[in-house]
This record gives C-alpha cells, sequence and structure tokens, in this order.
C-alpha cells in the first residue's frame, strides 16, 4: 500500500512550510497572542486567499475537494510552528458539524462565507461535567412559540472568543440538538482567555438566548452523532499537529546538540544522549504511522470503529508527543523551561493536547470496549 502525498498534496504541504517558515516565526507568534484576539485577521484572509481554509471540504461543500489528508498536511505544518490562528477549531471541527447536519441552504449560508475567510465559526459542544462523554450535554433549549431558548454553560470552547458565529449544543425533549447562534445574541456572555498552549478559548453563558427554529441545525434530537463526527474529525487533526511539534522539537534538538558543548565537546558526542534522540525519532515516526491509521478510520461507515480508531491515534500519538517534547526540554536544559525559547511551547502544546476532547483513560476504555465486541 502505497501511503505517498499526491503531487498536490506535496505542493499543498510545501506552500504550507514555507508560508510557515516565511510569515511565523517565534517571535511573530509571541506578537499576535498579545493581540486583542489572540492571532491574526490578515493571515488569516491569507488562509483563505490560498484555499486553506476549504481544503478539507468536498466542492459539493463549498470547498476545494479534499478531506482529512489535506487537513492533516496542514495541520502538521502548522504544529511546527504551533499556530494559535482558529483553523482546528473553524476549517475542520465547526466546518465538519455543518457538513454533517446542515440542510443545503444552512451549508450556503455558514460554509461558503468560512471559506471565504467571512466569519469565524465555532463549535460549542464542550462542558465542564463532560469528561469527554459528547452525550452529556447539559446545556437546555426550551421550545418556545416562535423558536427555542438556550441556557447554560459551555466550557473551554475552541475559537470561541473570535467567533462569529457560535454553533451551541443542548438537550431537547428528543435528544441533543445543535443550534446557530450569533455571537452577539442576547444572553450569551462569552468570557475568553489564552489556554496554557497559547490558543484563545472561551467559556459561554448562556441566559434565555432566543433563537428562532431556523436556526436549528439538523434534526431535533438528532445532532449527537454528526457532533460526534465533528470531533472525531479535530481529534486526528490535533494529532497531526502534534506530530508536527513533535517532529520540530526533534530536529530543534539535534540542532542544539551539534552545538552545544560540555568538557570541550558537543553534547551530541555523548552516547546516552544520542540514544535518547533515536528514541525521539522512533515515537515520532510512530506517531506518523499511527495518524495514517487515525486517518484511515475516519473514513469507516460504523460509527463505533470509527471512533475506536480515532481513539487509538489519540492514545498512541498524544502520549508520544508529551515523551518526545518533555525529552526536548531535558536535553535543553535550563534554557528549555523559559518563556523566551520556543522548545518549552512544544510542550506545553502536547500537554493540552493530551486533555482535548476526552482524556487518555477514556480513550483507551473506549477503544478497548470496541475490541471487546469485535473479537466475541
Amino acid at each position: 500500500m502505497d501511503f505517498s502525498p499526491t503531487q498536490e498534496q506535496a505542493a499543498l504541504k510545501e506552500s504550507a512550510r514555507r508560508l510557515c517558515e516565511r510569515d511565523y516565526g517565534f517571535e511573530q507568534r509571541r506578537h499576535r497572542m498579545r493581540g486583542a484576539e489572540g492571532f491574526s485577521r490578515d493571515l488569516w484572509k491569507t488562509f483563505a486567499d490560498l484555499g486553506w481554509l476549504g481544503a478539507g471540504l468536498s466542492e459539493d461543500d463549498f470547498g476545494y475537494g479534499g478531506g482529512p489528508v489535506e487537513t492533516a498536511l496542514l495541520q502538521e505544518e502548522f504544529g511546527r510552528v504551533l499556530l494559535v490562528e482558529p483553523y482546528l477549531s473553524c476549517a475542520i471541527i465547526a466546518a465538519r458539524a455543518v457538513v454533517a447536519l446542515g440542510d443545503p441552504a444552512q451549508k450556503e449560508a455558514l460554509l461558503a462565507p468560512l471559506v471565504a475567510g467571512e466569519k469565524l465559526i465555532a463549535l460549542a459542544h464542550n462542558e465542564a461535567a463532560m469528561r469527554g462523554d459528547d452525550a452529556a450535554v447539559r446545556t437546555e433549549a426550551r421550545r418556545t412559540d416562535d423558536g427555542w431558548r438556550l441556557s447554560g454553560r459551555k466550557a473551554f470552547v475552541l475559537g470561541g472568543s473570535s467567533a462569529d458565529i457560535l454553533l451551541v449544543s443542548a438537550r431537547t425533549p428528543g435528544g441533543v440538538s445543535l443550534f446557530e447562534v450569533p455571537a452577539d445574541a442576547a444572553g450569551l456572555e462569552v468570557v475568553a482567555y489564552h489556554a496554557v498552549d497559547g490558543r484563545r478559548v472561551a467559556d459561554l453563558m448562556l441566559t434565555d438566548v432566543a433563537v428562532d427554529d431556523a436556526a436549528r441545525i439538523g434534526p431535533e434530537g438528532g445532532a449527537l452523532p454528526g457532533i460526534e463526527l465533528a470531533v472525531d474529525h479535530g481529534v486526528i487533526a490535533l494529532m497531526a499537529e502534534c506530530v508536527g511539534a513533535m517532529d520540530a522539537a526533534l530536529w530543534l534538538t539535534r540542532d542544539y546538540l551539534s552545538t552545544r558543548k560540555q568538557f570541550g565537546v558537543t553534547l551530541n558526542t555523548f552516547q546516552a544522549l544520542q540514544h535518547r534522540m533515536a528514541d525521539m525519532l522512533v515515537e515520532t515516526e510512530l506517531a506518523r504511522s499511527m495518524l495514517l491509521r487515525g486517518i484511515a478510520a475516519l473514513s469507516d461507515p460504523d460509527p463505533r470503529a470509527r471512533r475506536a480508531g480515532v481513539s487509538a491515534a489519540k492514545v498512541q500519538i498524544a502520549e508520544a508527543a508529551v515523551k518526545v517534547t518533555g525529552e526536548a526540554i531535558q536535553m535543553h536544559g535550563g534554557i528549555g523551561v523559559t518563556e523566551e525559547y520556543v522548545v518549552g511551547h512544544f510542550y506545553k502544546r502536547a500537554v493540552l493536547a493530551r486533555g482535548l476532547f476526552g482524556s487518555i483513560d477514556l480513550h483507551l476504555e473506549r477503544f478497548a470496549a470496541w475490541s471487546r465486541k469485535a473479537v466475541a
């Protein structure tokens, strides 16, 4: 089986590498993080002009005919520079939720401006008590004569601080439903803050937020499968980002050991450090292979098998990312933990990724449950 990228995919990866190397240095990133929104709107528009915001969507969904492979290639390059723009939350997770649940009119109203870079959209599904259980929605939507009223809290919403439109999950009489809520809706409070890895996230408080029935995306009570699919795409994209971060940390450490001297020789001459570098390389390549398995799982028609494949990738890659980036800090010594040096920030991203979209224990349990059923 040939896993080599196509000519178009290789060109996409190369263009992303060139832009990130030219326009996304570590100091440029720190400057963007200190801005009002925590990222660059100008760069976001560049992403749109290059077609990256629609790289993972079909032409029928206002994209450019790509899929998870294309978004993974981009995410790997973004992981190398620790991107803080809301690509994961908007162009992947929110977009996939609309693709899975939206009707043609909703897709046109939401996806066309998203791909053009005119609107930012975020999926507001996570809640503090969920702990990775996507069905544990406590936010409620109450039926009214002219629509719905939403009340509840959402926690750690990726991209929520800058979104123009929020896709809010809520419990209705028939189950979990999804609603389109403007960011300036009356009764909606958005509390923005930086996550440990530099991303801007938000907590949402909804108090009788009124929306009409046309704001419901997908069937009443039937949104959970589409939300789970969108989250699965997000998990794999996040793991691609981790692979990029691991690779960058690996070669940054290689270069450091090649120049830093101790006892009159460079550190890369010490056999113990050579062995640790070899272990980092093996972990990175294993993670890259597992990423391919995770991408393949996204197309599995059986939702349980798909989720199990995604969980396997999450466990393997997230744990490896924490190990590799942690080793990078150790081999850099004191400079590795300073805010002004990039290597420690790779570790922060890996630690956050390990906890996003469910803990390692949750994903192990999900994979084990599917495995027991598969062999029964």
